[in-house]
């Protein structure tokens, strides 16, 4: 099992962000995650202490880990101990993911640049429109034309990087799959491809709020129906706009639902984390996946890594019946991450 776990994601700073985008879990302004956890704890904003962070990287060093990912949720660039990281990064090789909003906050974006390139295996920038109007409507307090101009300059020195240094960091747009959104999908491949990103990633809305729950694009069938045939234009998007190389944009997450798809996932879908990804919260609770704070209690207790370390929680019985029998947990059942395998795709 160790050798199959490759990364690990510290949510080291979950509360910190500049933005407020409509679907997230805590910054939304439909949301009173942040309000509540004060009033339930006495703190405004979690936030992992920096002590911890080497230990949990020599800890993943000794199972085989290979990526870290700071916070996925908040902007992790915000958080203080983010160079600690990278500097531990170097120091340990293994690589660092970043999901970042594509503000680049604190710093100038050619100095983000060389700070990161040279440890990143992805740098996964949140995307969720091709022009001003969409994209900060959605990601509210973004400016597209800043994003824009900072996604540019970063791979501008990341193909610099790579003729000096034969090291390659792949460039993702990721956004998340709404009703608002993807009626421009077509273009934002074609705005990737032409700038020279590597990837366009997605997820399904994770409705939290009732607000949101209409822009899924599981919502209804004639939603469903829409996807499907936004998925079909997506992959004759990626034949016809190439890579300034001649390359093509990988797409991942781009598949078709049934119908009847909206509230359950067919048996058959995988999980994509399972023996592959540990999630350590800032209070230290250990987590095997990326759901909602409070749904991820369903799925049992992993303990924490001030008592516990990553090799206990992988060996742990709790564990172990979980990998067996996660597709009859009602979560996991419901689980918009889970993926087709390959024969379905």
């Amino acid at each position: 099992m160790t050798k199959k776990l490759f990364r690990i994601t510290l949510d080291t700073n979950p509360e910190d962000c500049n933005l407020h985008c409509i679907m997230c879990e805590e910054h939304s302004e439909y949301s009173n995650f942040i309000p509540n956890l004060k009033k339930e704890t006495g703190i405004s904003k979690r936030r992992m202490p920096i002590e911890w962070i080497e230990s949990i990287f020599l800890q993943a060093k000794e199972i085989g880990v290979t990526e870290i990912i700071p916070s996925t949720m908040g902007e992790p660039l915000l958080y203080s101990g983010v160079e600690e990281i990278i500097s531990l990064c170097n120091k340990y090789s293994i690589h660092l993911n970043l999901t970042t909003n594509g503000t680049f906050p604190k710093k100038k974006i050619e100095d983000w640049s060389k700070l990161l390139i040279p440890i990143c295996s992805d740098i996964k920038i949140s995307w969720n429109g091709a022009n001003t109007n969409t994209s900060e409507k959605i990601m509210r307090g973004i400016s597209f034309s800043k994003s824009l101009l900072n996604l540019k300059r970063l791979i501008e020195y990341r193909d610099k990087y790579f003729k000096i240094n034969s090291y390659y960091c792949r460039i993702t747009l990721q956004l998340t799959f709404l009703k608002n959104n993807m009626h421009e999908l077509s273009d934002i491949i074609k705005l990737a491809a032409s700038l020279g990103v590597d990837r366009v990633k997605g997820h399904h809305l994770w409705a939290h709020f009732s607000e949101i729950k209409h822009l899924s694009m599981k919502a209804s069938p004639e939603n469903i129906a829409k996807w499907n045939q936004y998925v079909k234009e997506a992959h004759e998007a990626i034949r016809i706009h190439k890579k300034p190389d001649g390359g093509t944009i990988l797409l991942e997450n781009f598949f078709f639902l049934d119908s009847n798809q909206s509230n359950s996932i067919p048996e058959s879908y995988e999980c994509p984390f399972l023996e592959k990804e540990l999630w350590i919260s800032p209070t230290g609770k250990i987590s095997p996946c990326c759901a909602p704070d409070q749904e991820r209690q369903k799925l049992g207790d992993f303990g924490t890594i001030q008592i516990q370390s990553l090799l206990e929680v992988l060996e742990s019985e709790t564990y172990k019946n979980l990998v067996a029998n996660y597709k009859s947990n009602s979560l996991c059942q419901s689980c918009n991450m889970r993926k087709p395998n390959k024969n379905e795709k």
